[in-house]
């Protein structure tokens, strides 16, 4: 090998090793992309807006914001969630278990982000909530009541007839509302079974297992046959869990006015 050659090998390895140490050097640059580890959140919470007259509204804990809807144009909506809807399209939000300060805060144009409900809840590890928005808007004072609920859900069915049963609970954030009991009436067999107790305003019952199927469901209070508020032909798919969330106003007897009497359907799982 001659000198000529060697020269050549050798600019080639030099150049070599300067291009990579100009890698090295790029990716410990500190607008280089980088990498933070950090325990992934284990909580989950989702938001309902139930509160009667309530503004539409985006939800915050402590000071981020975890709820907001998007417009055609990308441009978040002043919109938000409004009466009798769901965050997210009814599905949690992920987050560090600790203690947390929520907010629904308003989303229109006007007052915008100005907090009118304020709950505090503790977030354990491994656990899902329900935070209800809920009672009259005081359209003076800007402000809402709310509360939260442990989502206390069955175990994951591993058996093989796990398709044939379905759970269900029932939730009250009706604020002018006795107690009131959930049944739910197989529209097929005719068969009626209570969902729980008797759950007051700001409280929710224990996810009961049914058979999968389609029921009429009705809320009566206690000592009473008088059906309170009804929902017709709900379908409860077997392997689901569902919330049925009494909502609205006790003095309405309209069937039509939205702040009637309603019993409203989300799927837990």
């Amino acid at each position: 090998m001659n000198a000529m050659t060697i020269n050549r090998i050798f600019s080639r390895s030099l150049r070599s090793v300067t291009l990579l140490g100009a890698v090295v050097l790029a990716a410990c640059d500190k607008t280089a992309v980088q990498t933070i580890d950090g325990p992934l959140p284990t909580a989950r919470i989702r938001f309902y807006n139930f509160g009667l007259n309530a503004p539409g509204m985006n939800f915050y804990a402590n000071t981020d914001k975890v709820t907001a809807i998007s417009s055609a144009t990308g441009v978040e909506s002043t919109t938000g969630i409004v009466y009798g809807g769901v965050g997210l399209g009814s599905l949690y939000s992920a987050l560090a278990p600790g203690q947390y300060t929520f907010t629904g805060r308003i989303a229109a144009t006007v007052d915008k982000d100005v907090a009118v409900a304020t709950i505090p809840g503790a977030l354990a590890d491994g656990k899902a909530y329900s935070l209800f928005v809920s009672g009259f808007y005081n359209t003076t004072a800007k402000t809402v009541e709310g509360f939260i609920v442990e989502d206390v859900l069955p175990p994951e069915p591993l058996e093989v007839g796990r398709f044939l049963v379905t759970h269900v609970r029932f939730v009250n954030a009706i604020p002018n509302s006795s107690p009131m009991t959930l049944y739910a009436r197989n529209t097929t067999t005719g068969t009626e079974v209570a969902i729980g107790g008797a759950i007051a305003y700001k409280s929710a019952g224990a996810f009961v297992e049914i058979p999968a199927g389609t029921y009429d469901l009705n809320t009566r209070v206690a000592g009473s046959t008088t059906n309170v508020i009804s929902r017709a032909a709900t379908g409860f798919a077997g392997g689901r869990v569902y919330t049925i969330g009494g909502r609205g106003d006790m003095t309405i007897t309209s069937t039509t006015a939205t702040n009637r009497p309603f019993l409203d359907n989300t799927t837990n799982r």
